[in-house]
């Protein structure tokens, strides 16, 4: 039977790791750079050239990418950055909030001082993201289109996470009530609160995958100090992000390991919110490489920048174009379908020594139930009701797709 702790200094190695990676996140930290990089950002400054790896552009390897000129593909791959960084906007604002109810469930325990200040200095480095990612997307945004399309009103922590799900309004006040009873609990319960930290790791790798491949971009740059703003504030948050997850699987892992054992409940509760976790991650994107979003709810989106001056197509032939990309198979179906298996390979990795999992979460196995087959039946599906929406009422079609969805 495993010895239990009443405070950390009792598993020193475990102490120590969270010593070290709470120490260097201090000295590396890149608030101050990212806030500075924010505030000097001009979009004229940086609007005719790639922020990211071409093959990280909006609907990138589909029949727009391919027909697309280099001045398009240029602006797909700004708005690649705008798309992906709201998706994290969201995820860090639930992250700031289970932050700190996390740390209030470890309020009772001796000497935990060190996990509670980790988790402050983790949630300022996130609103410094939060603001660094919107001030850059707003002025991209209302620059080309006049009006923002992927930026959003701040919202709260309660909000479905995924951007853009596949929910409706029962389903979106079902997750809220949970999140809401998740952070109750686990603010008065230590196992909870470093069981938040299993999914806070998976969702992080998740990002991992893909943000490093963002940040070489700036690592490879010819002189960095002529980069685009954007590619730094990728690179400065990749770098923060890395100690986000050392302290995610130090929390999940060592300190969760350390404790008495899950009791029946806190075993349902914490299977229950990787199960969730599975199925924000269930499907993939054509439109976003390495975002897992539902793609009929972002038909609406697509739509508006076809619509623009940008590609300037008339409604027949941008529901054309959609229909090509969305319900046929391309290269950059294939790309999402691999980081999607990529991803869940990985998972299954960092659970694997969790004992108190059930096997479906061990093996992740309704993420793994999600095909490029089924994904383009799914498409095909919605898209028949898209199409036969009129100018007027395509900008609502995620709202009434939902609806469909709810009576099913």
């Amino acid at each position: 039977m495993k010895n239990t702790i009443h405070q950390l200094s009792d598993s020193p190695t475990t102490y120590r790791k969270l010593q070290i990676n709470h120490t260097r996140n201090k000295q590396q930290d890149h608030t101050a750079l990212m806030d500075e990089a924010a505030a000097n950002f001009r979009y004229e400054d940086c609007q005719n050239e790639y922020w990211n790896p071409e093959e990280f552009s909006l609907l990138y390897g589909t029949p727009l990418w391919e027909q697309s000129s280099q001045h398009q593909r240029v602006i797909l791959n700004q708005l690649y950055w705008v798309a992906y960084y709201s998706q994290i906007v969201s995820a860090e604002i639930a992250t700031i909030y289970f932050n700190q109810t996390s740390a209030a469930g470890l309020y009772a325990q001796e000497d935990f001082r060190l996990i509670c200040d980790t988790l402050d200095l983790e949630s300022s480095q996130e609103r410094a993201h939060i603001n660094a990612f919107r001030t850059i997307a707003k002025q991209v945004e209302q620059t080309l289109f006049g009006e923002l399309i992927f930026t959003y009103p701040m919202r709260g922590p309660f909000t479905e996470t995924m951007v853009y799900a596949d929910t409706n309004a029962l389903k979106t006040w079902w997750k809220k009530i949970q999140l809401q009873y998740f952070g109750l609990i686990s603010a008065n319960n230590t196992f909870l609160a470093c069981q938040y930290f299993t999914v806070r790791g998976v969702r992080t790798l998740n990002g991992k995958l893909v943000q490093h491949k963002l940040s070489n971009y700036y690592q490879k740059y010819p002189h960095q100090d002529n980069a685009p703003i954007p590619a730094k504030i990728s690179y400065y948050h990749f770098l923060d992000e890395s100690f986000h997850f050392n302290s995610s699987t130090i929390l999940s892992h060592d300190v969760v390991s350390s404790l008495a054992p899950p009791t029946a409940f806190e075993q349902l509760v914490a299977n229950l919110g990787l199960l969730g976790c599975q199925r924000d991650h269930f499907h993939f994107s054509a439109a976003i490489n390495g975002i897992f979003w539902y793609d009929p709810a972002l038909y609406g989106k697509i739509y508006r920048v076809l619509r623009s001056p940008i590609f300037t197509m008339s409604n027949n032939d941008a529901k054309e174009m959609m229909r090509c990309c969305f319900t046929e198979e391309s290269e950059g179906l294939q790309r999402s379908f691999l980081t999607h298996q990529e991803a869940m390979a990985s998972y299954k990795v960092y659970v694997e020594k969790l004992d108190y999992l059930w096997q479906r979460n061990r093996e992740m196995s309704l993420m793994g139930a999600n095909s490029i087959t089924r994904y383009l039946a799914t498409q095909q599906s919605a898209f028949r009701r898209f199409e036969r929406c009129d100018r007027e009422n395509v900008k609502d079609f995620s709202l009434s797709h939902a609806k469909a969805q709810s009576h099913k």
